[in-house]
């Protein structure tokens, strides 16, 4: 899909970022585990967000998904100010987080899981006062969802438990993709896989940017965020260091400034927007 067509389904506006967080501060009663962080996602990139254990990312992807209200700052959806009332009703605005422990119900099919909680009813009476499920329906639009992001699986009538780990991950993004319309937000999702599985979920986040969604990226992996980011938020110490192109920065830079052995400024010729400055 063009980067026109993306945005038409994403409902970004024609320059603006779909998702942006201005001035984020985070206290848990007199720590600040986050403070003054912005962030905006564009239109078909991926956005990697990098930073050691402690540094203040899972704070900041709760509060993007609507699991952590900030203690000040603010969201934006399509250039909106949005107050997300919890992870429902960021999902029902778009933003879909994929944790990094897979959360799928082992014994149920890969349609069920696209469809837990949402679950089809059948039309009519069947469904109005029976409430009888219309699983056909669901498996079809399940079976189209895995097809059109490439996912190969025996039967989507399958078990979740009898997928490898990979391939779980690739329902539990594909499952985001079909119901987070504007932004799926990814938990460290190759942490647990090996390399053969790596490649194929790093290859379904291509596939699901090129789709028209926005993928912001939570990784430890250098490799894997120079290999796939469009650009790379450093997090350091509750703060954002820099946001750097992978294009023009080296991996041993981005991880000094990331570990505090150089300073932002030192990469300033890579760097788009250093600490303090707009994420343009």
């Amino acid at each position: 899909m063009s980067e026109a067509g993306a945005k038409k389904r994403a409902g970004a506006g024609p320059d603006g970022p779909v998702l942006e967080a201005v001035g984020l501060s985070r206290s848990f009663g007199p720590i600040e585990v986050l403070s003054d962080v912005s962030v905006s996602v564009r239109a078909g990139e991926v956005h990697a967000i990098i930073g050691e254990n402690g540094a203040g990312k899972s704070t900041l992807m709760k509060i993007l998904a609507g699991h952590l209200a900030p203690t000040r700052g603010a969201i934006k959806l399509d250039g909106s100010p949005v107050e997300l009332k919890g992870p429902v009703d960021a999902e029902r605005r778009g933003v879909v987080l994929v944790h990094q422990e897979i959360m799928l119900a082992p014994d149920l099919s890969i349609a069920e899981n696209m469809f837990l909680g949402r679950e089809m009813r059948k039309q009519g009476i069947l469904g109005a006062v029976f409430r009888q499920l219309d699983k056909k329906r669901m498996r079809q639009q399940a079976a189209e969802q895995m097809h059109n992001l490439g996912i190969r699986v025996q039967s989507i009538r399958q078990a979740i438990e009898t997928l490898s780990g990979g391939q779980r991950q690739a329902v539990a993004v594909a499952r985001a993709a079909a119901w987070g319309r504007k932004v799926v937000i990814l938990d460290e999702p190759t942490a647990a896989l090996g390399v053969r599985e790596t490649h194929q979920v790093l290859d379904l986040i291509r596939r699901v940017s090129e789709h028209g969604l926005f993928v912001v990226l939570i990784s430890h992996s250098m490799p894997e965020v120079f290999a796939i980011a469009d650009r790379i938020h450093i997090h350091r110490l509750g703060r954002r260091a820099a946001i750097v192109s992978p294009k023009t920065t080296v991996m041993s830079d981005v991880v000094a400034v990331m570990t505090g052995a150089l300073p932002s400024d030192a990469v300033v010729s890579a760097v788009l927007a250093p600490a303090g400055a707009p994420d343009f």
